[in-house]
Protein backbone atom coordinates (compact mmCIF):
# COMPACT_ATOMS: atom_id res chain seq x y z
CA UNK A 1 0.00 0.00 0.00
CA UNK A 2 1.28 3.56 -0.79
CA UNK A 3 1.29 6.50 1.81
CA UNK A 4 -1.60 8.04 -0.18
CA UNK A 5 -3.99 5.36 -0.19
CA UNK A 6 -3.01 4.93 3.58
CA UNK A 7 -3.93 8.46 4.29
CA UNK A 8 -6.90 9.36 2.23
CA UNK A 9 -8.55 6.32 2.67
CA UNK A 10 -9.94 6.96 6.27
CA UNK A 11 -11.11 10.45 4.96
CA UNK A 12 -12.67 8.89 2.37
CA UNK A 13 -14.70 6.78 4.32
CA UNK A 14 -15.81 9.21 6.41
CA UNK A 15 -17.34 11.26 3.59
CA UNK A 16 -18.78 8.37 2.18
CA UNK A 17 -21.00 7.67 5.51
CA UNK A 18 -22.09 11.04 5.50
CA UNK A 19 -22.87 11.16 2.31
CA UNK A 20 -24.80 7.44 3.14
CA UNK A 21 -26.37 9.51 6.28
CA UNK A 22 -27.35 12.52 4.25
CA UNK A 23 -28.72 10.25 1.63
CA UNK A 24 -30.96 7.99 4.01
CA UNK A 25 -32.14 11.00 5.84
CA UNK A 26 -33.48 12.90 2.19
CA UNK A 27 -35.08 9.69 1.19
CA UNK A 28 -36.85 9.63 4.70
CA UNK A 29 -37.91 13.00 3.73
CA UNK A 30 -38.90 12.20 0.56
CA UNK A 31 -40.57 9.17 1.91
CA UNK A 32 -42.86 11.63 4.53
CA UNK A 33 -43.52 13.96 1.94
CA UNK A 34 -44.69 11.17 -0.56
CA UNK A 35 -46.70 9.65 2.52
CA UNK A 36 -48.53 13.46 3.42
CA UNK A 37 -49.06 14.05 -0.26
CA UNK A 38 -50.72 10.64 -0.94
CA UNK A 39 -52.86 11.07 2.62
CA UNK A 40 -54.23 14.42 1.10
CA UNK A 41 -54.56 13.26 -2.38
CA UNK A 42 -55.20 10.02 -2.15
CA UNK A 43 -53.94 7.28 -5.02
CA UNK A 44 -56.25 6.96 -8.05
CA UNK A 45 -58.64 4.35 -7.56
CA UNK A 46 -58.34 4.08 -3.66
CA UNK A 47 -61.04 5.53 -1.34
CA UNK A 48 -59.66 8.28 1.41
CA UNK A 49 -59.59 7.29 4.71
CA UNK A 50 -62.50 8.45 6.16
CA UNK A 51 -62.25 11.35 8.82
CA UNK A 52 -64.22 12.69 11.46
CA UNK A 53 -66.36 14.83 9.30
CA UNK A 54 -67.24 12.71 6.38
CA UNK A 55 -68.86 10.75 9.59
CA UNK A 56 -71.01 13.88 10.87
CA UNK A 57 -71.80 14.56 6.91
CA UNK A 58 -73.47 11.02 6.40
CA UNK A 59 -74.62 10.67 10.05
CA UNK A 60 -76.77 14.44 8.85
CA UNK A 61 -77.83 12.39 5.68
CA UNK A 62 -79.23 10.16 7.86
CA UNK A 63 -81.03 11.90 9.99
CA UNK A 64 -82.46 13.65 7.43
CA UNK A 65 -83.84 10.69 5.38
CA UNK A 66 -85.54 9.67 8.11
CA UNK A 67 -87.36 12.16 9.33
CA UNK A 68 -88.23 13.04 5.74
CA UNK A 69 -89.82 9.49 5.29
CA UNK A 70 -91.36 10.12 8.94
CA UNK A 71 -93.01 13.11 7.56
CA UNK A 72 -94.49 11.41 4.12
CA UNK A 73 -95.83 8.74 6.25
CA UNK A 74 -97.49 11.08 8.80
CA UNK A 75 -99.14 12.70 5.95
CA UNK A 76 -100.28 9.47 4.07
CA UNK A 77 -101.92 8.77 7.21
CA UNK A 78 -103.19 11.77 7.64
CA UNK A 79 -105.03 11.14 4.18
CA UNK A 80 -105.62 7.64 4.85
CA UNK A 81 -107.74 9.31 7.89
CA UNK A 82 -109.27 12.15 5.83
CA UNK A 83 -109.93 9.75 3.14
CA UNK A 84 -111.66 7.23 5.95
CA UNK A 85 -113.67 10.36 7.07
CA UNK A 86 -115.24 11.15 3.60
CA UNK A 87 -116.37 7.62 3.43
CA UNK A 88 -117.84 7.66 6.73
CA UNK A 89 -119.83 10.52 5.61
CA UNK A 90 -120.62 9.35 2.22
CA UNK A 91 -122.07 6.22 3.94
CA UNK A 92 -124.16 8.53 6.45
CA UNK A 93 -125.86 10.55 3.80
CA UNK A 94 -126.75 7.55 1.57
CA UNK A 95 -128.09 5.91 4.47
CA UNK A 96 -130.13 9.39 5.56
CA UNK A 97 -130.90 9.87 2.01
CA UNK A 98 -132.42 6.31 2.10
CA UNK A 99 -134.68 6.69 5.47
CA UNK A 100 -135.87 10.06 3.71
CA UNK A 101 -136.79 7.99 0.99
CA UNK A 102 -138.10 5.46 2.71
CA UNK A 103 -140.34 8.03 4.63
CA UNK A 104 -141.56 9.85 1.88
CA UNK A 105 -142.69 7.01 0.31
CA UNK A 106 -146.14 4.87 -0.09
CA UNK A 107 -146.76 0.94 0.20
CA UNK A 108 -149.59 -0.97 -0.21
CA UNK A 109 -151.11 -1.43 3.68
CA UNK A 110 -151.26 -5.23 2.51
CA UNK A 111 -149.09 -7.90 0.88
CA UNK A 112 -150.63 -11.03 -0.79
CA UNK A 113 -154.38 -9.69 -0.97
CA UNK A 114 -157.01 -9.56 -4.07
CA UNK A 115 -158.76 -6.33 -4.66
CA UNK A 116 -162.66 -6.56 -3.86
CA UNK A 117 -164.83 -3.69 -3.19
CA UNK A 118 -163.43 -0.94 -5.10
CA UNK A 119 -164.26 3.50 -4.60
CA UNK A 120 -166.90 5.00 -5.96
CA UNK A 121 -168.46 1.45 -6.38
CA UNK A 122 -172.54 1.18 -5.69
CA UNK A 123 -174.12 -1.68 -3.11
CA UNK A 124 -176.30 -2.60 -0.77
CA UNK A 125 -173.92 -2.12 1.74
CA UNK A 126 -173.33 1.43 1.74
CA UNK A 127 -175.28 3.96 2.21
CA UNK A 128 -173.73 5.91 -0.43
CA UNK A 129 -170.88 5.06 -2.84
CA UNK A 130 -167.68 2.83 -1.62
CA UNK A 131 -165.80 5.34 0.23
CA UNK A 132 -162.36 2.80 -0.31
CA UNK A 133 -160.55 0.40 -1.90
CA UNK A 134 -161.28 -3.56 -0.05
CA UNK A 135 -158.02 -5.70 0.37
CA UNK A 136 -159.11 -9.51 1.02
CA UNK A 137 -157.01 -11.04 2.86
CA UNK A 138 -157.99 -14.01 5.94
CA UNK A 139 -158.12 -12.72 9.69
CA UNK A 140 -155.07 -11.80 11.22
CA UNK A 141 -153.09 -10.79 8.29
CA UNK A 142 -150.08 -7.70 9.40
CA UNK A 143 -151.91 -4.16 8.40
CA UNK A 144 -148.93 -1.23 7.74
CA UNK A 145 -148.99 1.99 8.36
CA UNK A 146 -148.98 3.19 4.09
CA UNK A 147 -147.04 6.29 4.92
CA UNK A 148 -145.06 8.14 7.87
CA UNK A 149 -147.20 9.92 9.74
CA UNK A 150 -149.50 10.71 13.31
CA UNK A 151 -152.33 8.68 14.50
CA UNK A 152 -154.60 10.79 14.73
CA UNK A 153 -157.90 8.24 15.91
CA UNK A 154 -158.13 4.31 16.88
CA UNK A 155 -160.49 2.36 18.15
CA UNK A 156 -164.23 0.90 18.04
CA UNK A 157 -167.36 2.27 16.10
CA UNK A 158 -164.93 3.42 13.12
CA UNK A 159 -163.14 5.66 15.66
CA UNK A 160 -165.68 7.95 15.13
CA UNK A 161 -166.81 7.70 12.10
CA UNK A 162 -169.51 4.87 12.81
CA UNK A 163 -169.91 1.03 13.88
CA UNK A 164 -170.12 0.22 10.01
CA UNK A 165 -166.37 0.53 9.47
CA UNK A 166 -165.89 -1.56 13.09
CA UNK A 167 -162.43 -1.30 14.46
CA UNK A 168 -160.51 1.57 12.30
CA UNK A 169 -157.26 3.80 12.74
CA UNK A 170 -156.98 6.69 10.95
CA UNK A 171 -153.16 8.31 9.96
CA UNK A 172 -152.15 11.97 9.47
CA UNK A 173 -149.56 12.62 6.85
CA UNK A 174 -147.08 15.16 6.05
CA UNK A 175 -148.74 15.97 2.59
CA UNK A 176 -152.26 16.76 4.27
CA UNK A 177 -153.77 13.24 3.32
CA UNK A 178 -154.96 10.94 6.03
CA UNK A 179 -155.28 6.65 5.38
CA UNK A 180 -157.94 4.77 6.87
CA UNK A 181 -157.72 1.28 7.73
CA UNK A 182 -160.96 -0.66 8.60
CA UNK A 183 -162.32 -3.94 9.80
CA UNK A 184 -159.88 -4.63 11.98
CA UNK A 185 -159.36 -7.49 14.40
CA UNK A 186 -156.83 -5.73 16.20
CA UNK A 187 -155.32 -2.29 16.94
CA UNK A 188 -151.82 -2.47 17.89
CA UNK A 189 -151.19 1.76 18.09
CA UNK A 190 -153.16 4.48 20.11
CA UNK A 191 -153.85 8.10 19.33
CA UNK A 192 -150.93 10.52 19.47
CA UNK A 193 -148.25 7.73 18.46
CA UNK A 194 -145.81 8.54 15.28
CA UNK A 195 -145.47 5.84 12.68
CA UNK A 196 -143.29 5.02 9.69
CA UNK A 197 -143.82 3.38 6.01
CA UNK A 198 -144.19 0.03 6.21
CA UNK A 199 -144.89 0.18 10.34
CA UNK A 200 -147.30 -2.38 11.73
CA UNK A 201 -150.08 -1.07 12.99
CA UNK A 202 -152.82 -3.54 13.48
CA UNK A 203 -154.62 -7.50 12.14
CA UNK A 204 -157.09 -7.20 9.82
CA UNK A 205 -160.24 -8.37 10.48
CA UNK A 206 -163.86 -8.78 10.02
CA UNK A 207 -165.72 -6.07 12.59
CA UNK A 208 -168.40 -3.83 11.49
CA UNK A 209 -170.55 -4.04 7.75
CA UNK A 210 -169.02 -6.71 6.01
CA UNK A 211 -169.34 -9.41 4.17
CA UNK A 212 -166.14 -11.55 4.85
CA UNK A 213 -162.71 -10.42 6.26
CA UNK A 214 -160.90 -8.00 4.64
CA UNK A 215 -159.36 -4.52 5.07
CA UNK A 216 -161.07 -1.76 3.87
CA UNK A 217 -158.34 1.20 3.21
CA UNK A 218 -159.10 5.13 2.48
CA UNK A 219 -157.16 8.00 1.53
CA UNK A 220 -158.59 11.27 2.58
CA UNK A 221 -158.31 15.07 2.44
CA UNK A 222 -159.42 15.54 6.03
CA UNK A 223 -159.77 12.91 9.45
CA UNK A 224 -163.54 12.43 8.87
CA UNK A 225 -165.95 10.39 6.64
CA UNK A 226 -166.83 11.83 3.52
CA UNK A 227 -163.75 13.63 2.44
CA UNK A 228 -162.24 9.97 0.46
CA UNK A 229 -160.59 10.06 -2.65
CA UNK A 230 -159.71 7.14 -5.07
CA UNK A 231 -156.98 5.34 -2.68
CA UNK A 232 -155.84 3.44 -6.10
CA UNK A 233 -155.50 6.47 -7.93
CA UNK A 234 -153.86 8.07 -5.30
CA UNK A 235 -151.41 5.50 -4.52
CA UNK A 236 -150.12 4.94 -8.50
CA UNK A 237 -149.65 8.87 -8.58
CA UNK A 238 -147.54 8.20 -5.65
CA UNK A 239 -145.29 5.34 -7.58
CA UNK A 240 -147.15 2.24 -5.74
CA UNK A 241 -148.81 -0.08 -8.28
CA UNK A 242 -152.14 -1.36 -6.78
Amino acid sequence: MSLRSKFRTPHTNVRRARVAVVAAGLGVSLAGGAGAAFAATGDAGTQAPVTPASTAVTTAAAVHQQADAQAKAATHAKQAAAHAKQVKAAKAKAAKAAAAKKAASWIDPVTHYTLTAKFDDSGSHWMHKHSGQDFAVPVGTAVHAAHTGTIVKAGPHGAGDGDAYGNAIVIRHSDGKYSQYAHLSRIEVHVGEHVKTGDEIAKSGDTGNTTGPHLHFEIRTTPNYGSAINPVAFLNKMGVKV
